[in-house]
């Protein structure tokens, strides 16, 4: 694509521009080239989106629920179809690696098949004579238009943990894709409409902050989904539920990964590397606090140490790289000024990485030691490839650290011993928990359940919690004379 090129908005099952000239640049994370520009629709562009959504409503609702379950699967043709080509966008736009991007594009498709199941999934419950004559139904029904706002980290997989889904259960959508990483969603947009979908069951607004505070407010936005900061995430939740719309906003984390003395070191290290420095740490399931049980810190800690300063750091696409890019220059830099800030109060790095001299937003890893429970870097989500190692004396402190965190994302345990697994997972407060897995996520036909300050709502993403979220309960009482 030109570097001059101001993407377009699809609405209405048509590309139109925004109207406003205002556009961000679209850089590559691995070399700062410009990929794009994107446009930064407000509220009038919104609100043409919505307005196509809600025409598109009623016609949808009636299309039955096998059929809308068709289109779905022919979606997951399209996308594998077009898999290797989802996955090089991926890379370029985000800066992931391709095995990275490919296992993010992957979990999406899973996703979609979730979403296909929705004859099943959608059904409701009867029961018979609940008095004498008397017959109650409960029936399913969707909300109506519902949007999506999606983060810069996984531009192709979240967006499919949110569409399909609202699509299938009947409701029109509206996706407002990060403006870092809007390629993937013009890509996936054309995917959908390839599929079959009507015009204006999907849309796709790009924008920063004017558009999302436009679909927040919006009157005939019934529900929103989003994934992204927390305090975004507090915002977008406080903002749309005052507009009477039902949330689900999936925010911070700061994972805490405890290390047991008779854990698997040879097993364990390689998880926790790839748990703290995959994809640049930029996930929300990352771990970044690494909580080791006396007196497995040391050996630990010169293991970690020599594989993070062997970590090869360079563009995406490079099929030696094992940390990427992160996403943009000002990223970075708060990055480093946390790693600053780390150092400056008083934890030791052990172990850094070594970044290439590049136009490319690379951040080194770093391995932090002797970091108290109370120092900034083990409570505030950095969001990069840094992992700062708290050392206590039991299982039971290890518990208590990780538990006073305000997140509750996501936490992990290695060992050989199931009765400390057992505990971990009941006295964790977390809602994804891993017990010899480093990143906990749970297949699409499991909730991400995120805990405490790490979500905000009741019905999570994915599973069937988004069933029910993308679907309004009607209970019809029955009575023949």
């Amino acid at each position: 694509m030109s570097g001059e090129a101001v993407l377009e908005n699809y609405v209405g099952g048509a590309w139109v521009r925004a109207g406003t000239d205002a556009s961000l640049d679209v850089p590559d994370p691995s070399t700062g080239r410009l990929l794009a520009r994107v446009p930064r629709s407000g509220p009038p562009d919104v609100a043409g989106a919505v307005a196509a959504a809600r025409r598109a409503f009623p016609a949808w609702r009636d299309v039955p629920v096998a059929e809308r379950a068709r289109r779905v699967l022919a979606l997951r043709e399209r996308l594998e179809a077009h898999l290797d080509e989802l996955v090089a966008s991926v890379v370029r736009e985000n800066g992931k690696t391709p095995d990275e991007a490919r296992g993010s594009v992957r979990r999406g498709i899973e996703a979609v098949e979730f979403a296909a199941s929705a004859p099943t999934t959608m059904q409701g419950s009867f029961l018979e004579d609940v008095s004498p004559g008397v017959d109650t139904t409960l029936l399913r029904q969707p909300l109506g238009v519902v949007a999506g706002i999606t983060p810069f980290n996984f531009p192709v997989m979240i967006p499919l943990w949110m569409a399909p889904l609202a699509l299938v259960c009947g409701n029109t959508f509206v996706l407002k894709p990060s403006e870092r990483v809007p390629l993937s969603a013009a890509f996936l947009a054309r995917l959908i409409d390839d599929a079959g979908f009507p015009a204006g069951t999907f849309n796709l607004i790009h924008g920063d902050a004017a558009a999302v505070d436009a679909l927040l407010v919006h009157p005939d936005v019934a529900a929103v989904s989003f994934v992204g900061s927390a305090p975004t995430a507090r915002h977008v939740y406080t903002t749309a539920a005052a507009s009477g719309k039902r949330v689900q906003a999936l925010a911070g984390a700061k994972n805490h990964l405890v290390v047991l003395p008779d854990a698997d070191l040879d097993r364990t290290v390689p998880a926790i590397l790839s748990s703290a420095f995959g994809q640049s740490g930029e996930r929300c399931l990352a771990g970044s606090v690494l909580l080791a049980v006396d007196p497995v810190g040391d050996p630990l800690v010169a293991r970690l140490a020599e594989q993070v300063r062997a970590a090869a750091v360079g563009p995406a696409g490079d099929a030696t790289t094992t940390v990427g890019p992160v996403i943009r220059a000002d990223h970075r830099a708060r990055v480093l000024r946390w790693i600053e800030e780390g150092e400056a109060g008083g934890a030791t790095v052990v172990a850094r990485g070594r970044a290439p001299p590049s136009d490319g937003f690379y951040v080194a890893p770093v391995l932090f030691d002797r970091v108290r429970p109370e120092m900034a870097i083990a409570q505030e989500e950095i969001f990069g490839p840094v992992l700062a190692v708290i050392r206590v004396p039991s299982l039971d402190e290890a518990i208590r650290v990780a538990n006073g965190s305000r997140f509750g994302n996501a936490a992990a345990i290695f060992t050989k011993d199931g009765k400390a697994a057992r505990e971990f997972a009941r006295r964790i407060e977390a809602g994804m928990v891993g017990v010899n897995v480093g990143v906990p996520a749970p297949a699409a036909y499991f909730p991400f359940v995120g805990w405490k300050g790490s979500f905000y709502g009741d019905l999570h993403a994915t599973g069937r919690d988004a069933i029910d979220f993308y679907t309004r309960k009607k209970v019809v009482t029955t009575r023949w004379f």
